[in-house]
């Protein structure tokens, strides 16, 4: 009898493009003014935008979908004031469409998709997977959903996106609050980090069999300086508290799983990320 030979998951990093904001924004009052300096500095800084594309036996899982091509410009769907706090960076071959050719993948070829949360840079792109199964905390699509129906128009949720998913009858299925741990596919856990940095944060865990564990932590921690310790949130929070105690949580699970955390948004970090141009992780 013939061994048979277990196809093998390959993990694909996507880069989309950079984006700059205010410091503050990634690292909540990261340089105070004082008495003796009233006038303390800022820093606009720039930082990835990246998706990550799990190619596995059990079919293909999408980590995130980042900007939309029709962001920025005087047509873009982002407002004028988004575009000049957080200006989004990228050439053509950074779009996630063009990604994902690049590996021979088309968008209908997506199994599942995990929006991480919903906002401008990591749901840009949501509308093109009306084959998959598109997995947010339910108390993120509520939010987001209530916000449009609000004309709230300023911050980190599109309109236009927001139509787009609609128009598009994406096939949503939310995370509870209570739900936690749930198996995707083997050695692929969705992680239920709760509110936070937005009203409901996703995020993986993955376990390859050359790379070991992976904790794809999105923006419950934008860099390695706002993982600490000590801790330092966000400019762009919902729940502080809630924030603080996913950020602990996720340092206890990679201690006891021996396993990486991939941050959202750290730049010397997704340097040394081995990109899907360059190859992959197994």
């Amino acid at each position: 009898m013939s061994n048979i030979i277990k196809p093998r998951p390959k993990l694909y990093v996507m880069d989309n493009g950079r984006m700059s904001m205010d410091k503050n924004w990634l690292i909540n009052m990261h340089n105070p003014a004082t008495v003796s300096n009233p006038n303390a500095a800022t820093q606009f800084v720039e930082f990835p935008i990246y998706t990550v594309l799990i190619d596995h036996p059990e079919g293909k899982i999408l980590f995130d979908t980042a900007c939309n091509p029709n962001s920025m410009g005087v047509e873009g769907r982002w407002a004028e004031s988004t575009q000049q706090t957080s200006p989004w960076v990228a050439c053509e071959e950074c779009y996630l469409h063009n990604r994902l050719e690049q590996l021979r993948v088309r968008p209908e070829d997506i199994r599942y998709v995990i929006a991480s949360h919903l906002h401008l840079d990591h749901a840009g792109c949501l509308e093109m997977f009306t084959n998959a199964t598109i997995i947010v905390h339910e108390d993120e699509l509520n939010g987001t959903l209530q916000s449009y129906a609000l004309n709230e128009k300023e911050g980190a949720y599109v309109w236009a996106d927001i139509d787009a998913w609609i128009t598009n009858h994406l096939q949503w299925k939310t995370v509870k609050r209570n739900e936690d741990y749930l198996d995707l596919a083997e050695g692929i856990q969705i992680l239920n980090f709760g509110s936070g940095h937005a009203w409901g944060m996703l995020g993986l865990h993955i376990e390859m069999p050359e790379t070991g564990g992976i904790i794809l932590a999105s923006d419950t921690i934008y860099t390695a300086e706002s993982y600490g310790p000590p801790v330092k949130p966000p400019g762009i929070i919902y729940d502080s508290i809630g924030y603080r105690n996913t950020v602990e949580r996720i340092r206890t699970l990679a201690t006891r799983t021996n396993s990486q955390v991939w941050f959202g948004h750290d730049d010397n970090q997704f340097k040394q990320f081995r990109k899907s141009t360059e190859g992959y992780y197994e």
